[in-house]
């Protein structure tokens, strides 16, 4: 038996051969075309399942449904009620967690260890938004007008949301959008990546036995340019949560024109990772390359553009791709695996085109710079942990957005240079910063045109603080009490009390 045959695809009740229907209105149906789709593991290109392909109709359904629920019953739940049902559905997440892990790890191929890992992550939001559905409110205003007038303010759901995420994460993306829109009172379209399908279309199960009335989650896999297209420009959406790049984000936007739709977004980035020599550098050499490697380097955030100040610039970049080439790659269901395939053959085919255009602008790989295609990884999409050494700010590689396990380290001077080339990018999603002098810190976490500044560590997520983008990487926040505002309206009250 091999070391991973305990997480093989037959341990998972849900894969059991049948076709994968879409959730609307409370039932399982399948798509109005009779279109299918297959959903395969990147590591083995086995088949998983075949799932519904959801199209424009099928949206125009869900929206109708999910509409249906929020003028009727789903409107007279209490906030307590909501909470409730939260707090359930976080229970059952946690007695199916293994499962849920499995199917991620399947689906989209990070390794068992890393999806396993995500559970406290996982059950955290599910049980942060539960606590939110009980703490919103308005607010009492004193206003300066003439007369007893009195003021004051309530907090009301949006609506009718359709939410719209990527593949490098499915379990948490899905959590990430379902979550606030039950903590407020508002229902949800939910279209998972079609690459990763299947986890959302679980846990879409685990909701209706948590007593999610029917229609409040509907789930439509499908494709990005017919059921994404059609949920970002329906009418009746009131607002688009995205997760993606920020291409489609663009996209989006524009179909938002035409009933002016709310719209939050959480798109792509070019994130710096600087390094001074002053920090502690056995702690910043795994900090920075799992910076990128993690998940293989297929995360929004990861700290691609490794700046390290020009004393430490060889010996620091050289011990980060010795780790790098110390990180066991491999299936993800292999438990001793670090780093998993890519996504899909797409995926790998954008990954090794810029490992070719480094090597032509010049830039000099320390470790990996090209696909496996050796032994039981060759037929996976698999890119080991790759450092590119000699990099210039205008490469390609420093300025567009890779998604592979790809680090670009660029040698700086001092603070004030550093903060300047750091900010030199379209994007401003992550940063991270290491080093021991708190003054520098604090000088970087405020020059830095980013959502987050990670300081001596990197990627740290907690449900109770926000993340999200500047510029190119987006708008709008998830997490936080500032994600509970973007599914809220706020209505002004004036009563004449004489």
């Amino acid at each position: 038996m091999d070391r991973f045959d305990q997480f093989s695809p037959e341990h998972v009740p849900f894969l059991d051969g049948r076709l994968k229907r879409m959730l609307i209105g409370g039932q399982w149906v399948e798509a109005a075309s009779g279109k299918t789709f297959e959903s395969r593991n990147p590591a083995t290109g086995q088949l998983l399942a075949t799932v519904a392909e959801g199209d424009s109709v099928d949206v125009d359904r869900a929206v109708t449904a999910a509409r249906r629920a929020f003028n009727g019953p789903w409107s007279k739940f209490k906030p307590y009620e909501r909470q409730q049902i939260l707090l359930k559905l976080a229970d059952l997440v946690e007695r199916h967690f293994d499962e849920l892990s499995l199917l991620d790890t399947l689906d989209m191929g990070a390794p068992i260890s890393r999806t396993r890992a995500n559970k406290r992550r996982a059950l955290g939001m599910l049980r942060y938004y539960a606590g939110m559905a009980t703490a919103l409110h308005g607010e009492t205003i004193e206003n300066s007008l003439p007369g007893e007038i009195f003021s004051y303010t309530l907090k009301e759901p949006v609506g009718v949301v359709g939410a719209i995420i990527p593949w490098n994460g499915p379990l948490g993306a899905s959590i990430w959008k379902i979550g606030p829109a039950l903590a407020t009172g508002c229902t949800v379209i939910l279209k998972p990546a079609e690459e990763a399908p299947l986890t959302p279309l679980r846990l879409g199960e685990l909701a209706l036995e948590a007593g999610v009335p029917e229609g409040v989650i509907n789930i439509v896999p499908g494709f990005g340019d017919t059921a994404g297209a059609a949920l970002a420009a329906h009418p009746d959406v009131d607002k688009v949560a995205f997760t993606g790049s920020h291409i489609t984000g663009q996209k989006i936007i524009q179909a938002s024109a035409g009933n002016l739709k709310r719209v939050s977004l959480e798109l792509g980035g070019k994130s710096p990772d600087i390094v001074f020599s002053d920090a502690d550098l056995e702690t910043a050499v795994p900090g920075a390359g799992m910076a990128v490697f993690a998940n293989s380097g297929q995360i929004c955030s990861a700290g691609t553009r490794l700046f390290v100040e020009r004393r430490v610039y060889d010996e620091f970049v050289g011990q980060v791709a010795e780790f790098g080439r110390g990180l066991r790659v491999g299936n993800g269901l292999d438990p001793d695996t670090q780093i998993g395939p890519l996504i899909s053959e797409q995926q790998l085919d954008r990954v090794t085109s810029y490992l070719s255009i480094g090597k032509q602008e010049g830039a000099r790989a320390l470790s990996g710079g090209s696909r496996i295609t050796d032994g039981p990884l060759a037929s996976g999409y698999f890119v080991p942990p790759t450092v590119f050494a000699n990099v210039r700010d205008d490469m390609r590689i420093a300025q567009e957005e890779i998604f592979g396990p790809v680090i670009s380290a660029i040698p700086f001077e001092d603070i004030d240079e550093v903060i300047q080339r750091a900010n030199a990018t379209t994007f401003g999603l992550g940063s991270g910063v290491w080093t021991k002098d708190v003054s520098k810190a604090h000088r970087l976490a405020k020059g830095i045109r980013a959502g987050s500044v990670w300081v001596n560590c990197y990627q740290a997520m907690d449900p109770a603080v926000p993340f999200g983008g500047y510029k190119m990487s987006g708008y709008g926040r998830e997490s936080g009490l500032q994600q509970m505002e973007e599914y809220l309206n706020v209505k002004a009250v004036w009563i004449k009390t004489a």
